[in-house]
């Protein structure tokens, strides 16, 4: 008897480890070519503060208004589907490596779109081996140090920036180094001047794209990361009559980041970033140059580069499987020049904390409260937002194979 199911328990064995070493073999012949996936997100919320109206639905203190009532009243309810996301991804074999590609999509205008619910540009990147090219993050960015949110915009000190570039990336990994030239671009302010015709012909130039690079070395407990970035621009007056606005500037900007793990549901996200002329690449800035004062009769303004400096803090916090919170601050400090408008902005504040759950699989249901702040350059004028938001995430995803000898 004893034989007979010592037998069994073998025959048994031997059949289960067939069955199992057969599927892992059929799965290892496998490789992911496609997957398609997004989300389908909706929010609801009460803005108590007033907020540009075609930013209804997020927290950026740049959008705050510079004077009482400039967006009219106090408390309104807003509703939203503009975070909604669609992505393709794929992978190819080639005889100089895998191909990778990436187009993604969402429906949060902005821009000419500001406000509406519409179709704008992620990604469309592709990566052969060690290169890389088309619109992805820019490398002086760090995706993340960006907090679990329903909140769409994000931290307002947080360098955040989808830009078109080339890169090249000789580590790759966990422990990676990137070097990219990027498309150049930046804004100004004329302040106080900005009715002065004299200023209509002067205009941007960018003789070379931006360089930048980021290096993050990776530990047990999380990792650090430095970024860089310089950047030439120049403006040419083009019918100096008196005195001639023409001069250039060399941006430049700095970003410390890391993800500290702190046991084994805790995450800290943090940056700290400082540079001039760098605000284009910032999640929440308004102009890289403005004009300033210079006592000098042959000519009395000049453009400079405005300071910033930015910095987040957020902890991540997995209370179990159903539940989870995130919570942290991040600010915003422009070194504004002295022939900006008295209500040009000086400092924002950005501040969340939420409660999520997730009562069945690719299933997100959250509730959040957002704070916003803004202080002007010069006129004592500061003002805040509070608001309450309630939002469901619906996740989706399909992932095709083939065989690998195919």
């Amino acid at each position: 008897m004893k034989k007979t199911m010592l037998l069994r328990n073998l025959l048994f064995s031997a059949a289960w480890l067939l069955i199992t070493t057969a599927a892992t073999a059929q799965e290892e012949e496998k490789t992911k070519v496609m997957e398609i996936y997004g989300f389908i997100m909706m929010d609801a919320g009460y803005d108590f503060n007033q907020i540009h109206p075609d930013w209804y639905d997020v927290v950026r203190p740049t959008k705050l208004p510079s004077y009482k009532n400039q967006y009219g009243t106090d408390g309104n309810t807003y509703f939203s589907v503009r975070q909604t996301r669609l992505g393709f991804k794929n992978w190819f074999k080639t005889g100089l490596g895998e191909l990778k590609t990436q187009f993604e999509f969402e429906m949060f205008g902005t821009g000419v779109d500001a406000g509406q619910t519409t179709i704008r540009l992620r990604h469309a990147y592709a990566e052969l081996g060690k290169f890389g090219a088309g619109q992805y993050w820019s490398p002086f960015m760090d995706i993340d140090v960006f907090p679990n949110t329903v909140e769409y915009w994000g931290p307002t000190g947080m360098a955040f920036f989808r830009n078109i570039q080339v890169r090249y990336m000789p580590i790759q990994g966990d422990t990676r180094l990137t070097i990219a030239l990027e498309r150049p671009g930046a804004s100004a302010d004329q302040g106080v001047y900005d009715d002065r015709l004299a200023l209509d012909s002067v205009h941007g130039r960018f003789p070379l794209p931006d360089l930048s690079a980021e290096y993050r070395h990776a530990f047990k407990w999380g990792y650090i990361e430095l970024a860089g970035i310089v950047r030439k621009m120049e403006w040419e007056d083009q019918n100096p009559t008196g005195y001639d606005l023409s001069g250039d500037g060399v941006g430049w900007g700095l970003n410390l980041s890391t993800n500290i793990k702190i046991g084994p549901r805790v995450v800290f996200r943090g940056s700290a970033l400082y540079g001039e002329g760098v605000q284009n690449y910032m999640n929440d800035a308004p102009v890289d140059v403005a004009l300033k004062n210079t006592g000098n009769p042959s000519k009395p303004v000049e453009g400079v580069l405005l300071p910033v400096t930015g910095l987040v803090g957020f902890f991540d916090i997995n209370w179990n499987e159903k539940f989870s919170s995130s919570f942290g601050y991040s600010s915003i400090d422009i070194d504004n020049s002295n022939a900006q408008n008295v209500d040009a902005f000086k400092k924002g504040q950005y501040a969340i904390g939420n409660l999520m759950w997730y009562p069945v699989k690719n299933a997100m249901m959250g509730v959040e409260f957002q704070w916003g702040d803004r202080d002007n350059y010069k006129d004592g004028w500061s003002t805040s937002i509070s608001k309450l938001q309630f939002s469901f995430k619906y996740n989706f995803s399909q992932s095709f194979y083939t065989k690998k000898n195919d």
